[in-house]
């Protein structure tokens, strides 16, 4: 009896060795060779880039490819169609009990471009938004859309009415950024004394879809940090009765009026279906308004539209973000032109920044 007890004891031994080292042999980390191994890489926006892994030694594992550390694929394949330039980071991983296998992958996307070309037009080509201020002119053809379209492709006119006002345009190509140049023109009305500055915004399209749909970047000026300007500034102008002076509020508890010559000029734009709404952008100073008999606006050192006599040239480096920190831009494909300044000008009207044109300096002849 104590013998077969003795061998059964053996063979039980035996039997769990054997499946330990059957264990040992299944639990191994996996070897995973990948399809691309080099990093970083170059993509293209909307262009799509195929990974795959390849189980080398035939283990069990799971998988998972993440995106910013989100994961997007259980599986050994995962497609990556950037959608806006950037810098993207994936890692593959493959996990079992044994261990972790992971490469990483960073992916350089970057803005696309539209080359300029023998049929480039040197004038911006499409009016993509329009929304004036109030003012004398907003209703008629000067601050309408019909003016605004007067600058797709040559020089024409377009008032912005008061502050806030604004207009989006696009190019038909790429306005480059070059090294230590003004890159764009922008023409006005203004005179030695007689300014109405209009602040400029610049985007890129990175996203390449063609649409103003990215990240606008003003462009600094002279007045940039000093006393009277302010970033996301805020002013809301409401519907009149009948017409005549238009009343504002500010998101700094100010209040005030456009004031308009004759109680039966509408100076709120008719398109608005409600009683108000609002215009955001950068408020610059007063500090060349002058008044007197004859009232002055005196333009400012530089960087702005409706500044300068002959026109303003402008530096697609002196972008900066959201919180005025400097940005390098490889160039741009759209620009807003918005009025600078919250004034009223006696008999002159509102302070109101008329556009005459927007140009890609390089192609200017």
């Amino acid at each position: 009896m104590k013998t077969k007890l003795y061998l059964l004891l053996i063979l039980l031994g035996v039997a769990v060795w054997t499946a330990c080292t059957k264990d040992e042999e299944t639990e191994q980390i996996p070897v995973v060779k990948m399809n691309i191994e080099n990093s970083p890489i170059n993509g293209k926006v909307n262009e799509t880039i195929s990974f795959s892994a390849f189980n080398v030694n035939n283990k069990v594992y799971a998988q998972e490819w993440k995106l910013e550390g989100e994961v997007k694929s259980n599986t050994a394949d995962y497609d990556f169609t950037p959608a806006a330039a950037g810098i993207y980071n994936i890692e593959y991983t493959a996990t079992n009990s044994a261990g972790i296998f992971s490469y990483k992958y960073v992916i350089n996307v970057g803005v696309p471009t539209v080359p300029s070309g023998p049929g480039s037009n040197s004038y911006v080509t499409k009016v993509f938004e329009f929304l004036p201020g109030p003012g004398q002119y907003t209703n008629k053809t000067l601050g309408s859309m019909e003016g605004a379209k007067s600058l797709e492709g040559q020089e024409g006119a377009v008032s912005l009415g008061a502050w806030g006002g604004f207009i989006v345009l696009g190019f038909d190509h790429t306005v480059i950024n070059e090294n230590d140049k003004n890159d764009l023109v922008i023409y006005g009305n203004a005179q030695f004394n007689w300014a109405e500055p209009g602040v400029v915004w610049v985007m890129q399209d990175a996203n390449g879809n063609g649409k103003p749909d990215d990240t606008w970047y003003e462009l600094k000026g002279s007045e940039f940090g000093k006393e009277g300007y302010i970033r996301n500034y805020e002013v809301t102008y409401t519907k009149p009765a009948k017409g005549g002076n238009v009343s504002w509020r500010d998101n700094k508890g100010n209040t005030g009026v456009v004031e308009i010559s004759g109680t039966n000029v509408q100076a709120f734009p008719a398109w608005i279906t409600g009683n108000e709404y609002t215009l955001k952008g950068s408020l610059l100073p007063l500090t060349g308004i002058k008044p007197g008999t004859l009232i002055t606006s005196f333009p400012f050192a530089w960087g702005y539209a409706d500044n300068a006599v002959g026109g303003d040239q402008l530096d697609i480096a002196n972008a900066v973000d959201a919180g005025g920190k400097p940005v390098s831009l490889s160039g741009i494909d759209f620009i807003k032109i918005q009025t600078g300044i919250q004034a009223n000008l006696g008999i002159l009207g509102e302070l109101s920044t008329e556009i005459m044109g927007v140009a890609d300096l390089s192609l200017v002849k």
